[in-house]
């Protein structure tokens, strides 16, 4: 270990700048999932001036809720024990092994859409770019998610390693296409101020949208725990400075996107890519007839996929892992640490590649059903435990849990509102 000893304390003045570096990138993959090629549409589609509105919010909104999530792991005084661990001793076996199987299923559903989005991306790009015939479903789904699980058995170094490696170009894309894109803004559709009430309801439900596109806690308890492998009793303040780094790339990379291509579509615009159900830079290759954007737009897509499928894969594990611990082996003597994370590791693996193979058409449904679930974890589960848990005491009573608390109520009841008829 760099920063000190396992189970020691590091050296107070030691920082370990590209540690932190690496994990505020894949932090940052991990949000920036296959989600990014529908949220201009989903985002631009209530409006620009709520877009505004949220455009400042979403950033206090995703720091300070993954701040107090990885706090809440940072609490506990076992080096490698992860949220699931936690919540089981603060909040009691029963109510812990609800938070770990609600845990689980908020985040696993979302490993199954990214087999099948990542298998539908290389299809699509090897019919339509390459001229190629489409190869057996079974074949190509089972290679690429067997490429994906084969990157993190190899370790989380190495994870984190790939994930740069696709993040940096995703990066670099995200800005040519938000650059490219400005000579076709049109600043016209600013005119006009929504009524009051149209205005707060198109921000209600909006906001969902942005919380689910850049969330990035399924890779939080992980991060938490490196954190306080390297750095002991200051895991919390050094976890702070990493997470404000990846809320900053999110939010200029990827809200840059976001308004280049609103501006550049226009409402019918959107509207349009919406009834086709497209993402947006199909969309745009198709109204552009660029091959620039072509070529880009499957780019996108298989870096943000891929990325965003290793911080998911964390969070699915663990919580494959604590249920497995929580309800069958307790004492963690039955089933060794390997052995169980083999088992996990297949597990995901056979079902993501059936759930490739079948390609269904459920994804949005599923996406939906695990976003209250999964603002409920990011946004309220941590501001109850700081009320709660002695070691959370120091944080109690400030403004930010107040905010915090009113940006989870507002995420989860805009989400079940939308999934009303």
């Amino acid at each position: 270990m760099r920063g000190g000893q396992p189970g020691g304390e590091p050296a107070a003045h030691m920082v370990d700048r590209r540690f932190e570096t690496n994990w505020a990138i894949s932090l940052f993959g991990t949000a920036v999932g296959a989600g990014v090629l529908f949220l201009p549409i989903n985002a631009g589609l209530g409006g620009l001036w709520p877009l505004l509105v949220v455009t400042v919010l979403i950033g206090p909104m995703t720091y300070l809720s993954h701040r107090a999530l990885s706090r809440f792991v940072c609490a506990s005084p076992v080096p490698g024990e992860d949220i699931t661990g936690v919540a089981r001793k603060a909040f009691g076996e029963g109510l812990g092994r609800v938070i770990t199987v609600v845990y689980f299923l908020a985040i696993y559903p979302i490993v199954l859409i990214y087999g099948v989005g990542i298998t539908n991306t290389v299809d699509s790009l090897l019919v339509n770019q390459f001229h190629l015939a489409s190869p057996p479903r079974w074949l190509l789904s089972g290679l690429l998610v067997g490429l994906l699980m084969l990157v993190m058995f190899t370790g989380q170094r190495i994870m984190l390693m790939v994930t740069q490696w696709l993040v940096y170009p995703l990066i670099l894309i995200l800005l040519g296409v938000t650059l490219f894109l400005i000579p076709s803004w049109d600043l016209s559709v600013f005119q006009g101020v929504p009524a009051p009430g149209e205005f707060l309801m198109s921000v209600w439900l909006v906001i969902p949208v942005l919380v689910f596109a850049f969330n990035h806690s399924p890779a939080i308890s992980q991060f938490s725990v490196a954190m306080k492998h390297e750095y002991g009793s200051r895991a919390s303040e050094r976890a702070s400075v990493v997470l404000k780094r990846s809320t900053l790339l999110l939010v200029v990379f990827t809200m840059g996107f976001v308004w280049s291509c609103v501006l550049a579509l226009g409402p019918h615009g959107l509207q349009a890519a919406k009834d086709q159900n497209l993402p947006v830079l199909s969309y745009l290759a198709n109204e552009h007839g660029s091959p620039f954007i072509a070529y880009l737009g499957p780019a996108v897509a298989l870096a943000a996929i891929a990325s965003s499928f290793f911080g998911h894969y964390m969070g699915a594990a663990e919580g494959a892992t604590g249920i497995v611990r929580s309800m069958v082996d307790r004492d963690g003597t039955k089933i060794s640490d390997k052995a169980l994370r083999t088992a996990v590791a297949v597990f995901i693996f056979v079902t993501t590649w059936f759930v490739a193979i079948a390609n269904p058409s459920i994804l949005s449904l599923i996406e939906s059903l695990a976003g209250p679930v999964i603002a409920v974890i990011l946004y309220l589960m941590p501001m109850y435990a700081i009320r709660r848990l002695p070691a959370l005491e120091p944080y109690r009573g400030k403004i930010s849990n107040v905010f915090v608390t009113v940006a989870g109520i507002v995420a989860v009841s805009g989400i079940v509102y939308g999934l009303l008829p």
